[in-house]
């Protein structure tokens, strides 16, 4: 793709999942949500095993739905237009761990169809990417892969930004470091769910709340 047709030049509005279900087997992780995101924060809450992961990798395409369907306004409901739009990070960083997290952004702004030497330029204030970027991303603590991760995911401006549990092992400084980079994505007007077992780290930011367990909505 030309680097004057990112893959970010795609739009989500708002989301809406309908009577999803994902059933494993025959255990149910979804049963019948429905769901509606806009703009701003909304966070996914519930115990372990309540469906919080499941339904935010349907959201992400990552997962299809065994019946429901998740309508992405005002792109449609076709994956491959959608990924276009999203930006995910995981608890973990899914980097190659051999290459340095230089090595990664420049891959990740490639398939993006940005210019890898000026998607690099700006990430690298932005998150703090210092000497240690040019590391393995093995070699990295938790911090630092986290930080390579959201540079990575967040390249190319995703109007839909989908983090599961994006503070697992960050100490206070790389949790504040984050909150400091969901306050931006909120400010251009970005859908950011969070996937959390700590919802009082984000009360500062106005969340919605999506609620759940076993695999239902809960009020």
């Amino acid at each position: 793709m030309s680097e004057s047709s990112p893959i970010g030049s795609a739009k989500i509005a708002r989301v809406r999942g309908t009577r999803l279900v994902k059933t494993y087997g025959l255990t149910a992780a979804l049963r019948g949500i429905d769901v509606e995101l806009r703009p701003g924060l909304t966070l996914i809450e519930g115990p372990n095993g309540s469906g919080k992961t499941t339904l935010l990798r349907v959201i992400g395409t990552m997962l299809r739905p065994t019946s429901g369907s998740v309508d992405y306004e005002p792109l449609g409901s076709d994956a491959t237009e959608v990924r276009r739009a999203i930006g995910w990070v995981s608890h973990e960083p899914l980097a190659y761990g051999d290459l340095s997290g230089r090595a990664n952004i420049a891959l990740a702004a490639a398939l993006l169809g940005l210019h890898p030497e000026r998607a690099w330029e700006s990430v690298e204030q932005r998150f703090e990417l210092g000497r240690f970027a040019e590391r393995p991303v093995r070699t990295m603590s938790r911090g630092q892969r986290q930080r390579i991760a959201l540079a990575r995911a967040l390249l190319h401006a995703p109007s839909l930004v989908l983090l599961d549990e994006p503070t697992t092992g960050l100490d206070q400084a790389g949790v504040a470091s984050l909150l400091a980079v969901v306050r931006q994505e909120l400010d251009r007007q970005a859908l950011v769910v969070v996937v959390t077992h700590q919802p009082a780290l984000f009360e500062g930011l106005s969340p919605r709340r999506v609620a759940l367990e076993r695999g239902r909505m809960v009020s």
